[in-house]
């Protein structure tokens, strides 16, 4: 067993790493900070928790989970500290080093991040903040006010350092690119960088006599298990050979028998919004009146025309006269035509029968478009004969990102969701996405939803154990479905994998940790980078990340060609917009009114094009060869030792 040390409460070493938070994504950032970056982490729990159990108790808990995570892999690195603190005050940050600290990640509640953001930034104006904010709007004005403010306090500082001073992210939006693409093609994965999706998809290998198809670049070889048709994710790889991220030409035409992972295609994010769609400007009128009611209302209209027409031709009065006498005879407010000529009373009898049919037809267009801007406003029910869709359970946090993302990809997508307040309500509305309202373990729910005729199934709750029964229920009701589930620890989740996949082995199963999908970025964040995505590779991650060539002497001055380290990174793209117009977040998705805007990065490079100090790249990379890019001195604290290792 394990011994985990005790808590530290020493102030620790300049350059340090703070993580302040308890529940999994700090238990996970904490672990990658260690193990892959190794940096020294002071981590800032609270002393009590809702199990009553004692601050010690509580910290030997946290700090064992965290040192499991470490023990599973093969680095050995130091042991991060702890420091207890039932508020995130002045004086706790000072304890925790922040004044000498290089990165502060808050990963508490919004309103805590926030309070706690401010009072770092004025005890370290130059401390790089990473925030984790579910709201975009309030994290663009946070961020926005947090640079400014060191910009203010340090009025020296180099605007490159200000671009990654703060950095706002969301699990809920880190994880959501990978939770979404298991419905785009099961195991293809999706990364945003300047509007466009970056789809890296898993190829079996080729027959025998046939070539593989490269795409634009191989990625990764998968493990050498490719006889398993669920992947190999969450399997034992004991005495197997493992992943191989970015292999280098040699090795991909050396390898036989294994399957790889292309950069694929590269495609607009935006996409035109679901027809009949009442949003936006210029309602069609086709959306408010039925077709019958419209060929009635346009045969009334020319029926009044030809009256109007005749009323001038045998009056010989003025067209506009001939017009309004017409009306008049229409509503049955004008003077009966006694006495004169005939015609002129043939065409009044006329126009009030066209006027009692007049009447019925307005009433009728009213109805319906009364109930055409009401079933706007409440949620679709699923269409009779719906099929291929998504289903989707829960519309959470990260349910209502993931619903935002297939949305984008116009991909067809049926929610079940049991609180009928819940958060992504108003988004499934607001789209017209239909959505059934009920708990997806009671019997009827998930047929309600067409999971029979689905393509695929996301169980997203917030519940495993709900995720997990819905995902076997829809298994017995069609055994080939693709399913993706959220799972809370990722320790249960490999478990699950591999149960599902031993049970189904036909079927495509894949179960995901949110915590372990948005740890990397988190961490890749604090270490100064503009991080675009993360790519799970079976149970390894490759990394997307924007690097400024200029300070890189393992890019400067080198080709495309030359700069590539094998299983480290690889050059994929170049922002070719100019340093003072290049957009300072590369992983946005573009406003409205930048829909226009022409995409500045360059995905087909040659490879002897030489990169500059001025270029910006992007990257595909382990999380080691972009520690290693970024030049951080590795300091490893030896165990047992309480001295730095070297």
């Amino acid at each position: 067993m394990t011994a985990f040390p005790q808590v530290t409460r020493g102030v620790p070493q300049s350059g340090h790493m703070i993580v302040c938070g308890d529940d999994a994504v700090a238990e996970r950032l904490a672990a990658e900070l260690t193990t892959v970056y190794r940096e020294r982490v002071t981590l800032v729990v609270p002393p009590t928790s809702q199990t009553g159990q004692t601050g010690r108790a509580r910290s030997s808990a946290f700090l064992g989970r965290v040192q499991a995570v470490i023990d599973r892999t093969d680095q050995a690195p130091g042991t991060p500290h702890v420091l207890e603190a039932s508020e995130l005050d002045q004086e706790v940050l000072t304890l925790a080093g922040v004044r000498e600290a290089a990165a502060l990640a808050l990963v508490h509640d919004d309103e805590t991040n926030i309070r706690t953001a401010l009072a770092a930034r004025r005890l370290n104006p130059r401390l790089r903040l990473v925030i984790r904010l579910y709201n975009r709007k309030l994290g663009q004005h946070l961020e926005e006010l947090l640079d400014q403010a060191a910009a203010l306090a340090v009025p020296g500082l180099d605007p490159e350092a200000l671009d990654t001073s703060t950095t706002i992210l969301s699990d809920a939006d880190t994880a959501a690119p990978a939770l979404a693409a298991t419905a785009i093609a099961g195991t293809s994965k999706v990364v945003q960088a300047d509007g466009l999706l970056l789809r890296a998809v898993e190829r079996t290998p080729p027959g025998h006599g046939q070539v593989a198809d490269p795409g634009l670049c191989t990625l990764a070889l998968l493990s050498s298990t490719t006889n398993d048709p669920a992947g190999v994710e969450g399997s034992d790889a004991s005495g197997r050979e493992g992943p191989t991220l970015l292999p280098d030409d040699a090795t991909v035409a050396a390898a036989t028998g294994r399957g790889t992972v292309v950069l694929e295609t590269v495609t607009h994010s935006a996409t035109a919004p679901p027809p009949g769609r009442l949003a936006g400007r210029g309602l069609p009128l086709a959306s408010l009146f039925s077709r019958r009611l419209r060929w009635s209302l346009a045969g009334l209209v020319g029926c009044v025309l030809g009256l109007a027409v005749a009323t001038w031709l045998t009056t010989d009065d003025h067209p506009l006269h001939a017009a309004y006498v017409t009306l008049l005879d229409l509503f049955a407010i004008n003077d009966p035509a006694l006495g004169e000529p005939t015609t002129r009373q043939v065409l009044q009898l006329l126009a009030g029968l066209a006027g009692l049919l007049f009447l019925p037809v307005l009433m009728a267009a009213a109805l319906e478009a009364y109930g055409t801007f009401r079933t706007a406003s409440a949620l679709r029910r699923p269409p009779r004969g719906l099929s291929g869709h998504v289903v989707l359970l829960g519309l959470g946090k990260i349910g209502t990102r993931v619903l935002a993302r297939l949305r984008e990809l116009d991909i067809p997508v049926v929610c079940v969701e049991e609180d009928p307040e819940a958060r992504g309500i108003p988004l499934a509305r607001r789209l017209r996405v239909p959505t059934v309202i009920g708990d997806a373990t009671q019997e009827g729910v998930l047929e309600s939803a067409k999971i029979q005729h689905a393509h695929a199934l996301l169980a997203l709750t917030s519940n495993d154990t709900t995720n997990l029964e819905a995902t076997l229920y829809a298994r017995s009701v069609k055994a080939d479905l693709r399913v993706a589930l959220r799972l809370y620890d990722d320790d249960f989740a490999t478990a699950v994998h591999r149960t599902l996949r031993a049970a189904h082995p036909r079927a495509l199963t894949r179960s995901r940790s949110v915590s372990s999908l948005a740890a990397p970025a988190f961490a890749g964040a604090m270490m100064g980078r503009q991080i675009l995505g993360a790519i799970p590779v079976e149970r390894r991650v490759l990394v997307f990340a924007a690097v400024n060539v200029a300070g890189h002497p393992q890019l400067e001055g080198r080709t495309v060609a030359e700069s590539f380290r094998a299983a480290g990174w690889r050059v994929i793209a170049l922002d070719t917009a100019a340093p003072n117009d290049r957009l300072p977040d590369l992983a946005t998705t573009p406003t409205h009114d930048d829909t226009d805007r022409p995409a500045d990065l360059v995905w087909d490079l040659h490879p002897g094009y030489v990169l500059r100090p001025e270029d910006r790249v992007v990257l595909a990379a382990t999380r080691q060869g972009l520690a290693e890019l970024l030049g951080r001195q590795p300091r490893l604290r030896a165990r047992g030792t309480g001295i730095d290792g070297t």
